[in-house]
């Protein structure tokens, strides 16, 4: 009896050590349907409703409304692989984590794929308000400094900030166009979540957005 508490311990360790990497494996790329590249409403109608929003109802984003999203963001509209937002020196350093209820994804916008990082809801670690956890999905953005060694780190940080904030933006415009709910975010534990995102050193979060539905 008295061996018996060790042996349950272990048990009850590797148990849980396969369920993570089962987890894991679970967690598949998503191929995302082409973008709909037109329709929408006027420009003008859409910047007029503009706005940060902080609460979120229920409900998932499909698969074409996320595919949508990401073009819009920083996907591809031209043949050369230039995107949708500018990029300093074309430098395209930036990428876009998706945080959903099944696991975080890094965008991949020439194949229109959900590349797996990992599995598990993380969208309260994207940032530090409550909210955070309730919207459909957050966007977290993360600029690969290695990219801009043909600036001196100063502008480069004032490259890439600028660079995000233009992805920001057209985020907000679609959601304006959508219906749907947004707000960019600076508060977020950048130490915590770079680790859970596996980054490597020279990538930084900038800056975190949450998109979903309003709360109704």
């Amino acid at each position: 009896m008295k061996h018996k508490a060790p042996f349950v311990l272990a048990l009850a360790l590797v148990t849980i050590c396969f369920s993570t990497i089962s987890a894991a494996q679970a967690l598949k790329p998503v191929q995302l349907p082409p973008p709909q590249t037109t329709g929408g409403r006027p420009l003008m109608e859409v910047l007029k409703d503009r706005k940060s929003t902080r609460e979120f109802g229920s409900g998932t984003l499909s698969e074409q409304t996320l595919s949508n999203l990401l073009w819009a963001a920083f996907g591809i509209n031209r043949p050369d692989g230039r995107r949708t937002a500018p990029s300093a020196m074309n430098w395209q350093e930036v990428s876009i984590y998706v945080a959903t209820p099944a696991g975080v994804y890094v965008y991949d916008a020439k194949a229109t794929v959900l590349e797996p990082v990992v599995a598990g809801d993380f969208r309260a670690a994207t940032g530090t308000q409550s909210f955070v956890k309730d919207a459909a999905v957050n966007l977290v953005y993360v600029s690969d400094l290695s990219k801009t060694d043909t600036a001196a780190s100063s502008e480069a940080e004032m490259y890439t900030a600028a660079d995000v904030g233009f992805i920001a933006q057209n985020v907000y415009l679609y959601c304006a166009s959508e219906g749907l709910a947004t707000v960019v975010r600076a508060s977020v534990d950048k130490p915590a979540l770079a680790k859970t995102l596996k980054l490597q050193p020279q990538q930084k979060i900038i800056l975190a957005q949450s998109v979903g539905y309003p709360k109704k």
